[in-house]
């Protein structure tokens, strides 16, 4: 148990909660809550931002040791120009105005995907953001940009089939252990959920080794409504799941 008061405030108001080492969140509706509202595309990203800030917030209250976030796929490069910009432009706003503060909260930020096809500022952004939250010690953020589930399988193959080539491991030594270590997320534990908001019932390419014994959690309000009482139905419906990792014993 936590020695932080307000976290054991929490928990003891809702003593069946199992709280979770590692969440996984594909954050999507922003289209969809600007589009019911009226509004641009563009202020749906905005007010994502304002979510991802409050899960942040509830994954440090509550104790959850990793959130990982899908924030901007390989695939989404083929959204029109001027959204891709904006999603960029709306990174480095974030990074200006929360990097302090998620130093003071002692979260460590890790970016995993592709850097092929950044441009230089965004790279040294990235670069920025790891060299100044790697000591902390509390959540770690893994934020998955320009990421892609095969893309990052086939970089993790390839990166081994180099090893074998020369002559640094054995084909028949490869095990399970030699992919994960060759993955963005090396020494990161397996999510124990995936959250899906909007309603949508898909992985769409993420996290697609590690996810392999993760409960699913799909929930119907879009992402930028994603807020305290849904983050606690879902740990309520995780607390309700047995997990058997392929055998008959439940594992908790």
């Amino acid at each position: 148990m936590s020695t932080d008061p307000a976290i054991d405030s929490d928990l003891r108001q809702r003593p069946g909660l199992r709280i979770p080492r590692h969440l996984g969140v594909i954050m999507d509706g922003n289209g969809r809550w600007a589009r019911a509202r009226g509004k641009p595309r563009t202020e749906g990203h905005i007010a994502g931002v304002k979510a991802l800030r409050r899960l942040v917030e509830l994954c440090i209250r509550y104790g959850v040791g990793h959130l990982t976030v899908f924030s901007f796929s390989s695939e989404n490069w083929t959204r029109p120009r001027d959204e891709v910009n904006f999603i960029f432009g709306l990174l480095r706003r974030f990074v200006a105005s929360d990097l302090e503060k998620l130093v003071r909260n002692n979260v460590q930020v890790r970016i995993i995907g592709s850097r092929q096809g950044l441009d230089d500022s965004l790279q040294r952004l990235i670069a920025e953001v790891e060299a100044k939250t790697r000591a902390n010690t509390g959540l770690q953020l893994v934020v998955a940009f320009n990421y892609g589930g095969k893309a990052e399988i086939t970089e993790a193959v390839r990166a081994i089939a180099r090893d074998v080539a020369a002559g640094r491991i054995a084909p028949d030594a490869i095990t399970e252990a030699t992919v994960e270590q060759a993955l963005y997320t090396s020494g990161i534990p397996d999510p124990d959920i995936i959250i899906r908001t909007s309603g949508e019932r898909r992985f769409s390419n993420f996290l697609l080794w590690q996810g392999a014994y993760s409960e699913l959690i799909f929930v119907e309000e879009n992402w930028p409504d994603f807020d305290e009482t849904t983050f606690l139905r879902v740990l309520e419906e995780y607390a309700g799941r047995e997990r058997r990792f392929g055998g008959i014993e439940a594992i908790t």
